[in-house]
């Protein structure tokens, strides 16, 4: 009968190191480290002894982490080599595909997770260690001149993820990647709301449908007076369309190419439909039963390309705004997403209440006042009613809409022209429509509507006089 051990498997050398005993791959061990064999280091080894022999039953131990100076490291199976930061960012997206097969990942953060660690981090870190990574090396990587403050934090966020993931198996270890801190982002760093004025979107939607035919306009048409996101746009079924209560339902979104059932937020919304818009979805109707009698429509999206494909690819819209507009003279450049930012400000200087707005828009009321309201500083009263003008129905034109498809001419809409009064007055209240939003949050708060908004329906408030 063997005889039980006293030290608990861990002994005093001398009086300079301490020994470990442990088993290994079939094979018995006695790695030492120069430690002071004081009554508090013995209690520490034994507990890191402990904490050994539980990695070797999980299949997480590296001997070569754990006692990289053993003379007989040589003899040591394979399995005893250490874990890499390869291994590790290879275990992380492994366990990010699993989660993405399960619909609890987005594909597209699946793939920026990719493209960040193979770009940024596998260059400088694939090979070395995972334990003998220190803050300094990360630091040094990330300081890299060239990365704007997003860029750092989203390089940073991606490695403390994986490293997190990793440092799992020892949790006994210090994860560098945790003292990383991300750059702080203040109010003049974030996206500029940068609306466009109604006559320059009328301009700009009549030279799209002139240069790219009814598809395109029709498209970008209804960003501007639905306020979409271009994911949820491209996204769109016609079976999300109701034309009785004229609203369309936002559920999902189009990321990569890939369709994901839930929107950015995660939650879903009704969008109540003005009168240009309900006017352009029919139109849009009508050009899609022309190209499906013509066998150019097999699928059930809402908006398509010319010859009929769905439109999988942001950029494809994005590359044909970019041209238009930089040929349009005394029109700045914007995104495309500037004309959801344009439908929002729109909404809140015609006097729609900021929660009806945020609701329509999915977006948070602290948005809508801050990032937003501002907008409707210094409206002028003739602009307000070329904006509700507009909300109604499309101007009237003389001229055609090019177009790759003989059954899909229509007349262009045409360049809103700014009154012809060589003297325009202020709007009487430099703030009165921010004031108006503001009441109205305060009002709807008191009543008890503000505690139910994001559970029914807003009604459609009539414009502010």
């Amino acid at each position: 009968m063997g005889r039980r051990s006293q030290s608990g498997g861990v002994a005093p050398i001398g009086t300079r190191r301490i020994r470990f005993d442990f088993m290994f791959e079939g094979r018995r061990y006695r790695p030492s480290v120069r430690r002071t064999p004081t009554d508090a280091n013995l209690r520490r080894a034994r507990e890191q002894l402990a904490g050994i022999k539980a990695r070797i039953d999980s299949g997480t131990f590296s001997f070569v982490d754990e006692f990289p100076h053993f003379r007989d490291l040589a003899s040591v199976p394979d399995s005893g080599q250490s874990r890499t930061c390869d291994d590790v960012f290879d275990a992380f997206l492994d366990h990010c595909e699993s989660r993405r097969a399960k619909n609890d990942l987005a594909p597209i953060t699946l793939s920026t997770y990719r493209r960040v660690l193979d770009h940024f981090w596998r260059p400088k870190l694939g090979r070395t260690p995972l334990l003998a990574v220190r803050y300094s090396m990360l630091a040094r990587i990330a300081d890299q001149p060239g990365w704007k403050k997003k860029t750092y934090n989203n390089a940073i966020s991606v490695l403390r993820r994986a490293f997190k993931h990793g440092f799992h198996d020892f949790p006994d270890r210090h994860n560098p990647a945790f003292a990383l801190k991300g750059a702080r982002i203040r109010r003049k760093d974030r996206t500029c709301i940068d609306p466009f004025s109604i006559h320059d979107a009328e301009a700009l939607i009549a030279a799209i449908h002139r240069d790219w035919g009814q598809a395109q306009g029709n498209y970008d048409e209804f960003r501007f007076f639905t306020g979409l996101r271009p994911s949820e746009q491209v996204a769109l079924r016609v079976s999300d369309f109701d034309p009785v209560h004229g609203t369309i339902s936002i559920t999902k979104a189009c990321v990569g190419g890939i369709t994901r059932d839930c929107t950015k937020t995660g939650e879903d919304r009704q969008v109540h439909l003005n009168p240009r818009a309900l006017q352009l979805l029919h139109r849009q109707l009508a050009l899609r039963e022309a190209l499906i009698s013509g066998g150019k429509i097999e699928h059930d999206y809402l908006f398509f390309k010319e010859n009929g494909e769905p439109i999988r690819n942001l950029q494809y819209a994005h590359s044909r705004w970019r041209r238009t507009l930089l040929r349009l003279p005394g029109i700045r450049y914007r995104k495309p997403y500037c004309a959801r930012h344009s439908s929002v400000s729109w909404n809140l200087m015609t006097g729609h209440s900021a929660l009806w707005v945020a609701k329509q828009h999915g977006h948070s009321i602290a948005t809508m006042l801050r990032a937003y309201a501002a907008w409707t500083e210094g409206s002028m009263e003739s602009d307000l009613d070329v904006i509700r003008a507009a909300m109604v129905s499309a101007p009237r034109t003389g001229g055609a809409t090019r177009s790759a498809h003989p059954e899909a001419n229509v007349r262009s809409p045409p360049i809103a022209r700014r009154p012809s009064s060589p003297a325009r007055e202020p709007f009487p209240h430099r703030n009165l429509a921010l004031d108006l939003a503001l009441a109205r949050v305060r009002s709807d708060l008191s009543s008890g509507f503000g505690r139910k908004i994001m559970g029914e329906r807003h009604p459609h408030r009539p414009p502010s006089t």
